[in-house]
């Protein structure tokens, strides 16, 4: 166990550690946090834009989905006439 000044002196090196970490950006960053500062209308402009942006890409991405489904679809389709076909037709392509 710790007795003597092992105890006041953890807590005075903790103290301080914790008053330089929380007086830096981190600090800074938590207590903007904490405030419930709005954001500037340059942040909510890029926000907003980012939000455009990533709708834009969910549409692309869908539209990609869409065409691998079909070429799927196409190919499966393929595949399955080349097997309809008689032997003797397959062999002479």
């Amino acid at each position: 166990m710790l007795n003597g000044p092992e105890i006041p002196l953890m807590v005075l090196f903790v103290s301080l550690a914790t008053v330089f970490v929380l007086r830096g950006p981190f600090g800074r960053a938590l207590a903007e946090r904490l405030s419930g500062r709005a954001r500037t209308g340059a942040e909510d402009q890029d926000v907003q834009e980012l939000k455009g942006e990533v709708e834009e890409l969910r549409t692309q991405l869908a539209d990609v989905q869409e065409r691998l489904d079909f070429a799927e679809r196409v190919l499966a389709r393929r595949d399955d006439r080349a097997d309809a076909l008689p032997k003797g037709a397959a062999e002479r392509r």
